[in-house]
């Protein structure tokens, strides 16, 4: 491993849930820490990460064996839009897609809960960000157990253990896509309760964030205990060797987005994605098409203006400026 994987493996091990671990949320993760930093220090942090994603996602893509799947978690107002906006803004979007997952249709709900998880998936290359995720499944859906009726289940799989299957089948799905090639990457924004209080007045004083609030979010936040709860259970029970859960602190944005970053580019760096290596066929190919090109360049230019520009044995071969000399000469 070499000096910044390891720098940035240190940043994040105070955040992730070692598998096997019982989580309290309230006591084990605080959403004010900030490893001692200053938002100054965010700023450029910030854009050594970004700048990372986009190299190692160009890699990623470009290598075609495997994915990345991004899971964001988190409380009205944690803070998930903003955050993949930002740690997103350098990379190549066709290799990104983000999928938003709200109530369910009825289409959705007329199959298997995952379903509609499953066709949002990375194919090889990509990165995939589900802003919220599968684990809607044993959150919103447990704190509002009336949404397994609407899941139009049978009575048998409503029953007491259904949280605790849900876990297992969660954990053997994301084993399924690890296995196959596919990194989960889970993050959950650890918002306060006094901080959330506070984004959603700033969503009702401001006019220009009156669109982002809604009545329901109110009616949610009365429900913070038994979220914490769910929460609790769902980091301690979820968090495994091949998927482990992050905790990030998110009462401070900028805060957050570095340390998203860091996690990301630290899967993507494990993964270490390499540029393929053309075969001796495709390299005559290559040999044959740059002979083409630089026997087109025009009279007095380099014929690989790339190479010349790099200090190599420019300004083209011979051929190449006998036919432009004689294309320039005709001309005259």
């Amino acid at each position: 491993m070499d000096d910044s994987a390891a720098s940035i493996a240190d940043f994040i091990g105070p955040l992730r849930v070692a598998p096997g671990s019982k989580v309290r949320l309230g006591q084990d993760f605080d959403p004010r820490y900030r490893a001692g930093l200053k938002k100054r220090d965010g700023v450029e942090l910030l854009r050594s990460g970004v700048a990372l994603l986009a190299e190692y996602q160009e890699r990623l893509a470009a290598q075609d064996t495997q994915g990345v799947l991004l899971c964001l978690q988190a409380l009205d107002a944690g803070g998930k839009d903003g955050t993949i906006r930002h740690v997103m803004s350098g990379v190549n979007p066709q290799g990104v897609k983000v999928s938003s997952f709200k109530v369910p249709s009825s289409e959705e709900l007329s199959h298997d809960y995952l379903w509609r998880y499953v066709r949002r998936l990375p194919a090889r290359g990509e990165i995939a960000i589900f802003n919220r995720s599968h684990y809607e499944e044993v959150l919103v859906v447990r704190v509002h157990p009336e949404n397994l009726i609407r899941q139009k289940l049978p009575e048998q799989a409503r029953e007491d253990d259904v949280w605790a299957r849900r876990y297992r089948e969660i954990n053997d799905w994301e084993r399924y896509l690890t296995d196959n090639g596919f990194r989960v990457v889970k993050v959950f924004l650890n918002l306060s309760e006094e901080e959330q209080r506070i984004r959603f007045l700033k969503r009702i004083d401001l006019p220009e964030k009156n669109w982002k609030f809604s009545a329901a979010d109110v009616r949610e936040r009365r429900h913070w205990d038994a979220y914490q709860r769910a929460f609790s259970e769902m980091l301690s029970a979820t968090s495994t060797p091949w998927a482990p859960w992050y905790v990030v602190p998110a009462d401070r944005k900028w805060f957050a987005r570095i340390c998203t970053a860091a996690i990301l580019a630290h899967t993507l760096m494990d993964i270490d994605p390499r540029y393929p290596v053309v075969s001796e066929e495709a390299r005559q190919d290559l040999r044959t098409a740059r002979r083409e090109l630089e026997e087109e360049a025009p009279c007095g230019a380099a014929a690989d203006p790339y190479e010349a520009g790099h200090g190599s044995a420019g300004g083209g071969t011979e051929a190449g400026r006998g036919r432009a000399k004689g294309r320039r000469g005709g001309r005259g």
